[in-house]
């Protein structure tokens, strides 16, 4: 994987004070939850910079970057960015589709509200389910597949599909970009499930380098982007911009990380919806736009869909 870091003492050392807590659900909950709820004010602060989604993103990535090397420089782990023939493809590939999966969240929240964008994009449990049957050769059972077909319906209910199509005579015409919102949520949660599959393969990487790898590749690949376009205006835009980077990248990532080595996965599926439900509410508060009920319903459909099929995953490889 990295140079160093499976076959190490060293790196065995450093991951030991993090493996000997990781049955400890009450030192992981606090970091993880709190690096949920700041990732669910993201739209306010993508709105606020008034710029363009990949100039945001590179941004993000640049921001984050500096956060993310300071961070590792800190706690002695900048050796641990170096990488193999094996890791550095799987790497770069990760950075590339979690880049995009950014990329495209933004442009989504341009066309559709924060709370629903963040909603589809928590459909990516059920691509790792998928991906994992496919690419990892996981036993799919036949609860999983239920699942899905639930969560799919939430979707559905979530996207307000049923409310809004003419068939059914609603009389009413959605946004010209709905639909483009939607498609982009979709494609951006497959991109951040590939990242999660990847991850699976790089299980002696410290989440924290893959988060500078990451970074990394968005920075240079995105760079080109704010010089042809023009960066955005002296003033209160860069620090919106420099909260996307610092916080919504190097703070909550690192909360989020801190937190998962010491959470079942079980108990991470739960967690995970505060992200959405914090969006929702900053989307009532901040933007005064509120979930129909059946958007609710569908949004608590998806819930129990992907927490059945969390729960039953870590069932069966305890």
């Amino acid at each position: 994987m990295l140079a160093n870091p499976i076959t190490s003492d060293e790196t065995s050392d450093r991951g030991a004070g993090l493996a000997s807590h990781h049955g400890s659900g009450a030192g992981g909950a606090l970091p993880f939850l709190l690096g949920s709820a700041v990732l669910g004010t993201i739209g306010i602060f993508v709105h606020e910079a008034h710029t363009d989604p990949l100039t945001a993103t590179w941004f993000r990535c640049a921001f984050g970057l500096l956060c993310l090397t300071f961070w590792l420089l800190l706690r002695r782990q900048a050796g641990l960015l170096v990488l193999t023939k094996t890791s550095g493809p799987w790497v770069l590939t990760a950075g590339a589709l979690l880049v995009a999966a950014w990329a495209l969240f933004f442009a989504a929240i341009e066309r559709i509200s924060t709370g629903v964008a963040v909603v589809l994009f928590h459909i990516q449990p059920l691509w790792v389910l998928l991906l994992g049957a496919w690419w990892l050769k996981e036993p799919v059972g036949s609860k999983r597949i239920a699942s899905v077909g639930v969560a799919m319906a939430g979707l559905v209910l979530a996207t307000r599909v049923m409310e809004h199509t003419s068939l059914l005579g609603s009389g009413t015409t959605l946004a010209p970009g709905y639909w483009l919102g939607v498609t982009a949520c979709l494609v951006g949660a497959f991109c951040t499930a590939c990242v999660t599959i990847i991850a699976k393969r790089l299980h002696g990487m410290p989440p924290g380098v893959l988060a500078w790898w990451q970074c990394a590749v968005g920075t240079a690949v995105l760079w080109l982007r704010p010089l042809q376009h023009g960066f955005p205006a002296r003033g209160t835009s860069w620090l919106w911009l420099g909260g996307l980077g610092l916080i919504h990248t190097g703070v909550a990532y690192t909360l989020m990380y801190a937190g998962m080595v010491r959470l079942t996965a079980g108990r991470i599926a739960v967690f995970q919806f505060v992200y959405p439900a914090v969006a929702i509410v900053i989307d009532w508060l901040y933007f005064d736009q509120r979930l129909g009920g059946s958007q609710l319903f569908g949004v608590a459909v998806m819930a129990m869909a992907v927490l059945y099929a969390e729960r039953d995953a870590a069932g069966s490889t305890c």
